[in-house]
């Protein structure tokens, strides 16, 4: 088959090329994706996240590598592999981040990445059905909804954060630069009763559209070269008879949108990376790029959780009769338990004394779970709290670890490397016992039930966060934007050293945002795409 962009991976980043690009009638795309298509109704009720996370189809079943930081555990390592990517299983929650992130990137020497630069992205791709807002779209593709419902135990963690004398915003993605520590309700990308993932509002209608030809259950083994120029990928189809190699060739650019995984992966399986790592297992080098894989981030995320007396809480709605209601309840109001997402509001807060701004986020949820990634409601009521270092140090890899595109790489974001991320997710703990105790909160307070009192020390609670934590599924920079050694791209998203590919995804984020990774990584797609059809508008007038 033949287009004139090959893009691989119809995830986050991925359905928001296909669309734009296909814009252009005269303009030809293939969209190759691993998985198939989002037909399992799980993905489409916003509740079902929780049943999708270790989904033995619709994710890679990836699992990072034991590690010190995980006290040797090796953590499952959740990946969407399913038209909409981790935009199909995520927790729903669209909050951009601080402008300081952004800022940042461009400080690093990435032009046109700072916050003014990016707002207009962000809200090109919003459709928002909140109150009208400066900061929000509307009329894009990407539904974004405030709660809907704001349960009676989750005002109550609001109330005592202003009691701690956090600032209350209406607005979570309304962040002027230098804000203080603040709770407010998060934001979802829903649309009435359902997720609106990047296959839903992205990728559907752009689907109807003669110009764009999908190709689904094809895993991609490498990238065609000839000479420095990408021409095409090599792919097979999952369940063929002896999974036959078939290719796609790209007459203007190879688009890598495969993810922090898949897309270091995938250049490493092309020849592209680090020639020490290549050689290892056993690939021949095309071009040497040290960077590729490396620089690796992701938040990590410990838990706190109280039980709790007068307040009602998801664990009593969640089986028996209530919980027959809460689905009568979606079907008919499209509200309700069934449309919550990961987390309902969240708090950013300074638990360093030497940060500038807010250097943890925390989130909340009106529920109890037993221990676990997956999340599964405890018998007894309770509310949860989450803190994860916004803007960790500790940097990991993805790394291959042989010729067959069937085996996972190496993983590992090496939580918790550096000693300021140990101070860092200690502080959002102890952050969590002061809002619990305050008056509030404290009236309802029957007990901590996890960590529980008797882990009381610095290096109690984090031994306990390494113990227990996990990954907040927001993989990020494994093909990091910039100019210096370690970089893959440039700030035109184009791999260094070679025309005509490019990787656009969040791997391409020079650190990770600070809160949650969907919003930017839509926003990072809506701005790649404008960059392709700016310089085929400068090819066609040359």
């Amino acid at each position: 088959m033949k287009a004139d962009y090959v893009i691989v991976g119809a995830g986050s980043a991925g359905c928001v090329l296909a669309n734009r690009l296909t814009e252009d009638p005269s303009v030809r795309v293939v969209l190759i994706e691993a998985g198939g298509k989002d037909w399992n109704p799980l993905i489409h009720i916003p509740a079902g996240f929780m049943k999708l996370l270790d989904h033995p189809t619709l994710t890679w079943g990836f699992k990072a590598e034991a590690d010190p930081g995980t006290n040797g555990r090796a953590i499952v390592y959740p990946r969407g592999r399913v038209l909409g990517g981790s935009s199909s299983i995520n927790g729903l929650i669209y909050i951009r981040g601080q402008p300081e992130d952004f800022d940042h990137w461009a400080q690093l020497g990435n032009r046109g990445w700072g916050w003014d630069d990016v707002l207009p992205y962000f809200k090109e791709a919003e459709d928002w059905q909140g109150e009208a807002s400066e900061l929000h779209g509307s009329g894009g593709f990407l539904t974004t909804s405030p709660m809907s419902e704001r349960p009676a135990a989750c005002q109550a963690i609001v109330e005592a954060a202003q009691e701690l004398g956090l600032e209350y915003r209406a607005d979570v993605n309304n962040l002027p630069p230098g804000a203080g520590d603040s709770i407010g309700w998060c934001q979802q990308t829903r649309g009435g009763r359902r997720r609106a993932s990047a296959a839903r509002t992205y990728l559907r209608p752009a689907s109807k559209r003669p110009n764009l030809q999908l190709v689904t259950n094809a895993l991609v083994h490498r990238v065609i070269f000839d000479g420095t120029r990408a021409v095409g990928v090599e792919f097979s189809r999952y369940g063929g008879p002896g999974n036959p190699i078939g290719r796609a060739d790209a007459a203007f650019e190879v688009i890598l949108a495969a993810g922090a995984v898949g897309s270091p992966h995938l250049l490493q399986l092309s020849g592209v990376g680090d020639p020490e790592v290549l050689a290892e297992a056993g690939i021949p080098v095309h071009h040497a790029l040290p960077g590729v894989g490396k620089n690796f981030q992701d938040h990590y995320i410990a838990r706190m959780s109280c039980l709790v007396r007068d307040l009602e809480t998801l664990n009593e709605r969640a089986s028996g009769l209530p919980f027959a209601a809460e689905i009568l309840r979606y079907f008919t109001q499209g509200k309700g338990m069934l449309t919550f997402g990961a987390s309902l509001c969240a708090a950013s807060v300074k638990v360093l004394p030497e940060s500038a701004t807010p250097d943890v986020q925390c989130v909340f949820a009106p529920a109890s779970y037993k221990p676990g990634l997956i999340r599964k409601f405890d018998e007894r009521p309770g509310i949860t709290g989450g803190p994860w270092q916004m803007r960790p140090l500790s940097r990991g890899y993805v790394l291959v670890r042989s010729p067959d595109p069937r085996e996972q790489p190496a993983i590992n974001p090496r939580y918790l490397a550096e000693t300021t991320d140990q101070r860092a997710i200690v502080g959002g703990l102890k952050f969590l016992r002061r809002l619990f105790a305050a008056p509030a909160l404290a009236k309802h307070i029957i007990a901590e039930n996890v960590p529980g009192p008797d882990v009381r020390s610095d290096d109690e609670l984090l031994d306990y966060a390494r113990q227990t934590g996990s990954t907040v599924y927001h993989a990020s920079c494994s093909c990091m934007m910039g100019s210096h050694a370690m970089a893959v791209v440039d700030d035109q998203l184009r791999v260094h050293g070679l025309d005509g590919l490019r990787v656009i995804d969040a791997s391409v984020m020079p650190a990770v945002t600070s809160t949650n990774t969907n919003a930017p990584t839509i926003m990072i797609a809506e701005k790649g795409a404008m960059m392709i059809k700016a310089q085929a508008r400068e090819k066609l007038a040359a």
